[in-house]
């Protein structure tokens, strides 16, 4: 078990009600996203190779008891917001019944699930009599043919039934999330756009992730994996830059995954070549946009995420772009990441995370627990380094939770 040698000053733990977890940067954690499983039944071009990525056996991901538990001790701590993600989550077992357990605690006032779609034509409605509020659902074409060169398995045919369903169980406001990609799909934005005219949709278009953009080039050269975390104030990186990763880097219970090694794109995957020629700006699916319907008009709508929302004039549903690459929202980032193997991660794009797994199940008391998570809190980065060569090397996106 993690030895915790580290304690947050002026936290009330007597007084859950009252307590909010606050990192370095005066920044309000209140949003857990929930891996609750590392497999997927996509194989999409950006995310992992035809042959698809390796996953935890199955004695070493989370049991629904286990997520519970961890919920219920992040709810005390202020949580509100949980999204339930994957890999793709519709695969786990008993999936209904974890979500009717979460839902069941008051203080959460917003649960959500990511999705590729597939499965949700079967669960929408008894995953929203189980207390789901509401779907994001991963859709890159509207184009059969397209489909299967970038999902790789599937049917749009059941993606779209899924959304349908989604809709009529009252899954919403529903949201589409679009990865754009320049000889992919790029063409297809205005058609997204015109899904929210007369439906209740959230459409976001997001920027390609570079998850793997250092793997083989030459910009940014693979180094050998320190032999222990960096004292504080030390530099690290691969680009060997003077950046200091983590707001308090004394890390003495937080766990550094630097590699010699990092996952191979192969079979298929786009690799760090053909994700920076595939890569468009959100400026550029703007002004096409507007060059078509107009102006978007500043739109307010529910989101925890990154995203700049907006709305073609008399549309029902909105427009947003997550624009992590270009004009990146880290400064507002308000979550913490559990992977479905128990690993609390405090970032997407950089390493680090805690062993919240191996703590339960060596005995650790819930108020330990709780020391642990506000020791991730403490390590939150102020923002990803991505441009500095610095990005996970340990997980892919399926591993990591999307």
């Amino acid at each position: 078990m993690i030895k915790l040698d580290e304690k947050t000053p002026n936290i009330e733990t007597n007084s859950p009600a009252q307590e909010q977890l606050i990192d370095s940067f005066d920044r309000i954690i209140d949003y857990l996203r929930i891996s609750v499983t590392d497999r997927c039944n996509f194989r999409c071009v950006y995310c992992m190779p035809e042959a698809g990525a390796p996953v935890a056996p199955s004695a070493e991901i989370l049991t629904n008891d286990e997520i519970q538990r961890l919920v219920a001790i992040a709810v005390n701590l202020g949580m509100t917001k949980i999204r339930i993600t994957g890999g793709e989550p519709l695969l786990r077992k008993g999936l209904v019944e974890l979500v009717e357990s979460i839902s069941s605690h008051e203080r959460i006032k917003d649960l959500s699930l990511t999705t590729n779609g597939y499965l949700l034509g079967a669960l929408a409605e008894r995953l929203a009599r189980a207390g789901l509020h509401r779907v994001n659902v991963s859709l890159d074409t509207l184009k059969h043919d397209r489909f299967k060169r970038i999902a790789r398995r599937g049917e749009l045919k059941e993606v779209l039934e899924g959304i349908d369903a989604a809709e009529k169980a009252g899954l919403s406001p529903l949201k589409i999330n679009c990865v754009v990609m320049r000889g992919y799909n790029e063409d297809e934005v205005l058609d997204f756009v015109r899904l929210t005219l007369d439906r209740r949709i959230d459409v976001r278009f997001i920027e390609l992730m570079p998850i793997n953009w250092s793997q083989n080039d030459e910009m940014y050269p693979l180094q050998g994996a320190p032999t222990a975390a960096p004292s504080d104030g030390e530099p690290f990186g691969s680009k060997g830059s003077s950046i200091t990763l983590y707001a308090n880097s004394q890390l003495a219970t937080f766990n550094q995954l630097f590699h010699d090694s990092r996952i191979k794109s192969g079979g298929g995957m786009l690799d760090a070549s053909a994700m920076k020629s595939s890569f468009v700006a959100t400026d550029e699916m703007r002004t096409s946009i507007e060059a078509t319907f107009g102006e978007l008009l500043p739109a307010i709508i529910r989101a925890n995420g990154p995203v700049r929302s907006y709305r073609v004039a008399g549309a029902v549903g909105t427009v947003g772009f997550i624009s992590q690459i270009s004009n990146d929202m880290c400064i507002n980032c308000n979550r913490l990441r559990l992977t479905a193997d128990g690993q609390l991660r405090p970032c997407l794009m950089a390493d680090g995370e805690v062993d919240l797994r191996s703590a339960m199940r060596t005995g650790a008391t819930d108020s330990e627990i709780e020391e642990m998570i506000r020791i991730t809190v403490k390590h939150k980065p102020k923002e990803h380094r991505l441009e500095d060569g610095i990005e996970p090397t340990g997980r892919n996106m399926s591993q990591l939770g999307g």
